[in-house]
Formats: C-alpha cells, structure tokens, sequence
C-alpha cells in the first residue's frame, strides 16, 4: 500500500510563490507518473502538471511559465513549485501517483488561497 502525504500549502497573497511537496510511502512500482490536480470550490478537479519517472514534464496552460515540478527520487517527493501566484489558484491541490500496472493512489490534498 502506498500513501501519499501533501504540505506546503497556505495563504498567499497574490504575485507571492509557496512550494508543495508530496511525500511517498511504501512501495510503487518505479515506472510511473506523478501528478498535481486541483479542484476549487463549485468546479471540477484540474490537472496541473504531471512528471514521469524519468523525470519529463507537462502543463495545464494556466500555469505554463508559473508553476515547475520535480522530484526528489531519493526522498520519493514530487514537489510543485508555484511562483507569481494568482487568485484563480485558490484550490485544494492533490497528488496522485499512478502507472500502467494498475496502481493509482492520491493524497488527502492541501489547500492553497490566494488573496487578492
């Protein structure tokens, strides 16, 4: 069994950055792709931004420019590093972590405001 931990989240004022972090326990198989989403209230969940085992990226356009991930293999963390932060970002931001094999995990989420 595999759980994932978020933290980093908060209020922010608007232009301000936070980094999130997303810790893994347990045992995963190695090839596969971690994800960011968020869901604010009354919308849908979104996703953000994923990162692959080895380490190749993608982004929703809305954070393109703003947001970077990465991780930390020997630390199995998955961070998002979220600059110039608008209020639009005001969300509860998930990690997931799923792979070809079937396994599909997500964290309990983390809440991120930004005021304006």
């Amino acid at each position: 069994q595999v759980q994932l931990v978020e933290s980093g989240g908060g209020l922010v004022q608007a232009g301000g950055s936070l980094r999130l972090s997303c810790a893994a326990s347990g045992r995963i198989f190695s090839i596969n792709i971690t994800g960011w989403h968020r869901q604010a209230p009354g919308k849908q969940r979104e996703l953000v931004a994923t990162i692959t085992s080895g380490s190749r990226t993608t982004y929703a356009d809305s954070v393109k420019g703003r947001f970077t991930i990465s991780r930390d293999n020997a630390k199995n963390t998955v961070y998002l590093q979220m600059n110039n932060l608008k209020p639009e970002d005001t969300a509860v931001y998930y990690c997931r972590t799923y792979n070809a094999y079937g396994e599909d995990y997500w964290g309990q989420g983390t809440q991120v405001t930004v005021s304006s």
